[in-house]
């Protein structure tokens, strides 16, 4: 009724689905323009990336072996163009849908179908679509069956001259319980107020104005008791202008039902804006249609908006979080792993007792034990001879120590036995081990140790993630790992497909080991499923160690396609070929042969000073030139000969290894202490100084520069230098700064 711009014409275009026929090439285009226009990306860019994407490659596989097509760009770049290509795929299946429906009312005019066509977010499309969308029973539907809409259609003519109630008294008729003229009225308004609400362009502008404008207001909803929620309890801040994590609180602490939130918005500017848009000038019926913008406000308008921003909010926040936590868990998952130690890792308990576990450098499970050197048994003794004796017969130079139940007081005992054995070179150090008790408890992990109980398992996890954390934490839920905020309030379908995407990228950055690595490893690898992963081992167990990469092409499931995404991932040491254990890709094998034969290299010189000087002597792009090869392949080429089956981890500072513990009482502000950075949240930074809580830098204290985001400064597992600000021994609590005192 008040939506001229769509009209209700009867030109009606032809049938959909012959115009999707003739629009497709179209449609395709259009989301090629708008991922171009959204990411700054060329337009060529774009549309390589979506063919390859079509095509069946994966995205690490795209990144590392398709860098002439896409013109070099990165992951994170082509996840958004992923993103958005499945995005805008769903607008346009939605946009055939809605055309379809509204064009089976008969209600298709080509302007209509022109505004959903151009519409580029689905709120759009479903704010055009609301008009012609099936309602349940509603007043105005109620009012129309009553046969009142000619009576709103007269009203919106907005007429100078006559009697309303004259008008409205033709249609009193009592079998319809209409039974005076302000029933009619009454009824033709609800008919006016609905068609107000269901106004596209006038719910677009209120929307926009009500996140610029509005106040979230927060207060206690019963007594104000005692809880995390304090600061909430008389709380108002601009909606625009709320960080993510506050969003996330507020949210959790009105699901808990303890605190109470509205929006207040300035409703004088959009009765305004609303007049204008419905109100002609002076009429006999004015002050009526004033009344039915009224209701169309605050009954219908008010309470859905408000929903759609509280939404619209909260999504943010959620995508905020799990990108937070995707961050987090990348630096955790790239940590160096500790290579060529044996490890002598401590589950700590205190009733049930620490499980100990040696594992050798390999990962593999020598012994295991149980001791009781922490409350309430306290056999110190006793415990001692047990680590005494595995340190002994194994050589044990590092012990690894959950940061679980009882840890500190673990620690303390391990940093009192070493003060004893000094003559042995013993350092300890603090494990992450969020999930080990949920992988302890896996499925997996009883296939793995049959023989062992939960506990045990998790001692033999510790100690393994501190070997190789990578290859120990794929084994786990991502989710159940820990490093994050409010992960546990967010779309958890989402979440899972964020962080398997963070671990993939991982897995693909580090490569894998085609002969010692697990199922849970192989999963991640580009092109392999968990079925391919399966008979990968099971090829390898049946059949030996591979000795060169052609032998995935018998493993069972692997068809060329997989072979092509996975195979330059997989690294095969001491096998026929060389280049097996580098991350060059089979299909630039005989790049390498033009390479060699240009250079009158040897493959037998691989790995000697001599070979490599003899790279450092060329110039990769002049190679690439003269070779008529792309640039980005022949440099990755000379990266990975230069640097045969290197850990790119490895590249990184070593973890903290410690001697001695650190107490609460023993920190004084001004001190300054290295430590590893545990967690990194929107307000700051949480380190492991060696005390039993980790210590905060405010994201204020992060740097001397303005942080827009602690993620800027600091990324998890970065060892750090800081000073205490101050000590809080009641609670438990020191807060740091990295800012260098003068």
């Amino acid at each position: 009724m008040i939506l001229p711009e769509h009209g209700t014409d009867t030109q009606f275009v032809e049938k959909n689905e012959q115009a999707l026929l003739e629009t497709g090439d179209q449609i395709q285009e259009r989301i090629l323009k708008q991922i171009t226009k959204e990411l700054h990306i060329s337009y060529r860019q774009v549309k390589t990336t979506v063919n390859l994407l079509d095509e069946g490659n994966t995205i690490p596989f795209i990144a590392r072996y398709r860098k002439e097509k896409t013109g070099e760009l990165n992951e994170v770049a082509l996840r958004e163009i992923q993103e958005r290509l499945i995005y805008l795929r769903n607008l346009e299946d939605r946009k055939i849908e809605v055309i379809r429906l509204i064009d089976e009312q008969g209600k298709l005019s080509d302007t209509l179908k022109r505004d959903i066509i151009k519409s580029e977010k689905l709120q759009e499309v479903e704010d055009i679509y609301r008009p012609y969308k099936q309602k349940r029973k509603t007043r105005a539907t109620a009012a129309k069956d009553r046969g009142l809409e000619p009576l709103s259609i007269w009203m919106m003519q907005q007429l100078s001259e006559g009697s309303i109630e004259t008008e409205a008294g033709k249609y009193v008729d009592l079998e319809k319980g209409i039974e005076k003229a302000e029933d009619a009225i009454q009824g033709a308004m609800d008919i006016i107020a609905e068609s107000i609400s269901d106004d596209a362009k006038i719910r677009t502008w209120i929307r926009k104005f009500t996140f610029d404008q509005s106040l979230i207001y927060v207060e206690a909803k019963d007594d104000q008791v005692e809880s995390v929620y304090e600061m909430y309890y008389a709380y108002q801040e601009p909606i625009r202008k709320m960080p993510p994590h506050r969003i996330l609180a507020i949210n959790r602490g009105e699901r808990e039902k303890i605190l109470k939130v509205r929006l207040e918005v300035p409703t004088e500017r959009i009765y305004e804006y609303i007049n204008k848009k419905v109100i002609t000038g002076y009429s006999i019926v004015a002050n009526i249609l004033h009344q039915a913008i009224e209701d169309a406000y605050k009954r219908l308008i008010a309470p859905s908006i408000e929903r759609e921003v509280r939404s619209e909010l909260t999504r943010r926040a959620e995508e905020k979080a799990i990108e937070i936590f995707g961050e987090n868990l990348s630096s955790l998952l790239l940590q160096p792993p500790i290579k060529g130690k044996i490890v002598l890792a401590v589950d700590p308990a205190y009733r049930t007792g620490c499980k100990l576990a040696v594992i050798d450098e390999t990962g593999k499970m020598l012994d295991i034990a149980v001791t009781y050197p922490t409350p309430p048994e306290n056999r110190i003794t006793e415990a001692k001879a047990v680590f005494k004796e595995f340190i002994n017969k194994y050589r044990i130079e590092l012990i690894a120590i959950g940061n679980g139940t009882a840890s500190r007081e673990s620690e303390q005992f391990v940093a009192d036995l070493i003060q004893e054995l000094q003559d042995k070179n013993l350092q300890y150090i603090i494990v992450n081990e969020a999930g080990a008790s949920v992988y302890s408890a896996s499925k997996l992990a009883q296939e793995e140790f049959p023989e062992l109980d939960v506990a045990e398992r998790s001692a033999v996890s510790i100690g393994r993630r501190l070997q190789d954390p990578l290859a120990e934490l794929v084994k786990i839920d991502p989710k159940s790992i820990g490093v994050g905020q409010y992960q546990h309030d967010v779309s958890q379908k989402r979440l899972e497909e964020s962080l398997k995407a963070i671990v993939e990228s991982a897995v693909n950055h580090v490569g894998v080991d085609l002969n010692t690595a697990s199922p849970s490893l192989l999963s991640y690898v580009s092109g392999v499923n968990q079925t391919i992963a399966k008979n990968i081992v099971k090829y390898r167990e049946e059949n030996g160690k591979f000795k060169k990469r052609d032998e995935l092409k018998k493993v069972p499931r692997l068809g060329a396609k997989s072979y092509e995404q996975c195979v330059g991932f997989m690294r095969i040491r001491g096998g026929v070929n060389p280049l097996d254990y580098t991350p060059i890709h089979p299909e630039s094998y005989k790049i390498v042969d033009l390479l060699f034969k240009e250079l009158q290299l040897e493959f037998f010189q691989m790995n000697s000073s001599q070979f490599k000087n003899i790279l450092q002597l060329h110039n990769p792009e002049e190679l690439a030139i003269k070779l008529d090869v792309g640039i980005p392949t022949m440099k990755d080429i000379f990266e990975s000969l230069q640097k045969p089956g290197r850990d790119p981890r490895e590249d990184l500072p070593a973890p903290i290894l410690r001697t001695d513990v650190l107490k609460l009482e023993d920190i004084k502000p001004g001190m300054g202490l290295k430590g590893t950075v545990r967690n990194v949240i929107d307000f700051g930074a949480f380190v492991d100084i060696g005390i039993k809580n980790d210590g905060l830098v405010h994201i204020s204290e992060l740097s001397d520069k303005f942080v827009k985001h602690p993620l800027d400064v600091v990324s998890v597992g970065d060892v750090v230098t800081v000073w205490v600000l101050k000590v809080d021994e009641k609670k438990g609590r020191v807060s740091l700064t990295m800012k260098k005192p003068d």
